[in-house]
């Protein structure tokens, strides 16, 4: 009998499998492709109908079809654990064929571990040391698994918790048998949730070939998903004309409840999102003697920074309106700024190259400074959002990447002068707007050779910015010199809505982060146009057959 002892003698512990799983033939397929194998299917199913509560219908199911969700391998092998016939236990996973030699010794490990366990329960000492030296030593489960099972063997000697009564070990069997249900593989066992799984993959590649796709809603599997263009801004739902003049930059906070916007005509709003979406002046702030190009949120959108290229850096607080703090004195001239995650610290860049890049406390006093005779002049920067990265744009042509844990430094060329930088939400990319009529999007990381390229809207002049956008930031939008808004899908070059209402120049776009159907666009003609989607085609798209 060897040396372990179980509880049903008439249970032979030598048993193999040779998992013959279906009483019919397993080489029948399905599908117009025949890429599906039947059995494979109908078993998958049954785990389905198993892990939803449906047991009678998977048990009729595997009457009716010969096939088990079970593989004979598993199934024995449960048996074999539920009556403590741990001989058979071992025979039955070193029968298991194609299996992993690391996954069929952590298989044993756990199962010796439980005969121990249960050896030592009993007050047999000699047994669980016979199965130490003997079994455990023949199984090669490695120098470090066995000095484990060791080291369990006191460790359970030490904890005085007395005999472990039946329905405890019963238990243990149960969570033991759970564990090695996850740890087998296919076909012995199958993944947890596997239809679930195929489906989900199926849904998920189909709206990543969705052009339009921008809903959080749950996709129908009645039929294959394709969104129209009813699920982007596309048409123009509120114009904002309190700017009286030109407006150089929008941005949405970080929660989607406000927009600020900047002009030329020295001052900054602060709008509201009202919960019907549309759009109300909250502040007007009034402090800059020149143009405001700039604006950037804490991360907890508490204040606001704004600047420009002939201003200093001042900072709002958003609640009330207020100017907290001015930044340096008239010679310090901020072309831009960016806030840390903790809201607390700050950065601001200089065109002027012995001003270089300042990091403060909202309070004004210096932390850090990058600066000298080597610092060229700054164009644009921004802080990820994970505060990993600091990245500049600086003497037109050259994106520094500057990780600042570790102070490593990347530096991209591009062919062309850049206007403008923008970061993606997950950290992951940045864009940068180029004059050459191109906007080119890099991987912050530098695993790319080369950048993503959109073409198709109109610079070769002024600065005009992008942005991502949308749901999960699959789209980028971005202003254009002959007055549209541009969106693309991240996935190809070429855009995908052209959108029509300004009569000027368009200098800058922002994506509502929690709104995925709004969009903001900035002009030269004095307004800011807000985007949602066509209710007209809305309308259509719901249009009875």
């Amino acid at each position: 009998m060897g040396v372990f002892e179980y509880e049903k003698q008439g249970r032979s512990p030598n048993k193999t499998c040779s998992n013959p799983m279906l009483m019919e033939n397993s080489s029948m397929v399905l599908g117009s492709k025949g890429l599906i194998r039947k059995h494979e299917f109908v078993r998958i199913i049954i785990q389905c109908l198993y892990s939803l509560g449906y047991r009678n219908s998977a048990s009729c199911l595997e009457s009716e079809s010969g096939i088990s969700y079970k593989s004979m391998d598993f199934e024995l092998l449960e048996s074999q654990l539920l009556s403590g016939n741990w001989d058979g236990c071992i025979d039955t996973l070193n029968a298991i064929k194609d299996l992993m030699d690391e996954t069929r010794a952590s298989a044993l490990f756990l199962v010796f571990k439980q005969c121990l366990l249960e050896c030592l329960n009993r007050g047999d000492d000699a047994m669980a040391l016979a199965v130490l030296r003997k079994e455990v030593s023949a199984s090669r489960l490695g120098k470090d698994k066995a000095q484990n099972l060791a080291q369990s063997i006191l460790s359970f000697k030490d904890v005085q918790f007395g005999a472990i009564e039946d329905n405890v070990v019963r238990e243990l069997r149960k969570k033991l048998l759970a564990e090695l249900e996850k740890l087998l593989p296919p076909p012995t066992m199958l993944h947890e949730g596997r239809l679930e799984h195929l489906v989900e993959t199926a849904v998920t590649a189909q709206i990543d070939s969705c052009t339009y796709h921008n809903t959080l809603d749950a996709v129908s599997l009645y039929e294959d998903h394709c969104c129209g263009r009813v699920k982007i801004p596309t048409e123009t739902v509120q114009i904002l004309k309190e700017h009286k003049n030109e407006v150089w930059f929008v941005q949405f906070s970080n929660n989607g409840d406000y927009l600020a916007s900047s002009s030329s005509d020295c001052t900054a709003i602060i709008w509201q999102v009202l919960q019907d979406g549309k759009l109300m002046l909250l502040h007007t702030l009034r402090s800059h003697q020149n143009p405001v190009s700039f604006v950037a949120w804490s991360p907890d959108d508490t204040k606001l920074l704004t600047c420009g290229n002939r201003e200093v850096l001042k900072l709002w607080d958003v609640e009330t309106g207020t100017c907290k703090h001015t930044f340096g004195d008239d010679g310090f001239i901020v072309s831009s700024c960016a806030w840390f995650p903790d809201s607390k610290r700050l950065v601001c860049g200089s065109s002027d190259p012995e001003k270089g890049i300042y990091m403060w406390d909202c309070d004004g006093n210096e932390i850090k400074a990058w600066k000298g005779m080597r610092m060229p002049k700054i164009l644009d920067l921004a802080v990820t959002p994970d505060g990993e990265n600091m990245i500049s744009v600086f003497s037109d042509k050259e994106i520094r990447i500057l990780n600042l844990g570790t102070s490593a430094e990347r530096v991209i060329s591009e062919e062309h002068s850049i206007t403008s930088l923008s970061v993606s939400r997950d950290s992951k990319f940045f864009m940068v707007n180029l004059n050459s009529q191109e906007i080119h999007m890099w991987d912050v990381a530098g695993k790319w050779d080369s950048p993503l390229k959109y073409v198709g809207h109109k610079q070769d002049k002024y600065v005009i910015r992008s942005c991502f956008g949308g749901l999960n930031s699959s789209f980028i939008a971005s202003g254009s010199e002959n007055s549209q808004v541009y969106i693309w899908n991240r996935q190809d070059t070429r855009p995908i809505e052209v959108l029509s209402g300004h009569d000027k120049t368009v200098n800058s776009v922002s994506w509502n982060p929690r709104r995925p159907q709004m969009l903001a666009s900035a002009s030269d003609d004095q307004t800011i146009r807000i985007w949602g989607p066509s209710l007209s085609k809305k309308i259509q798209a719901n249009k009875p057959n």
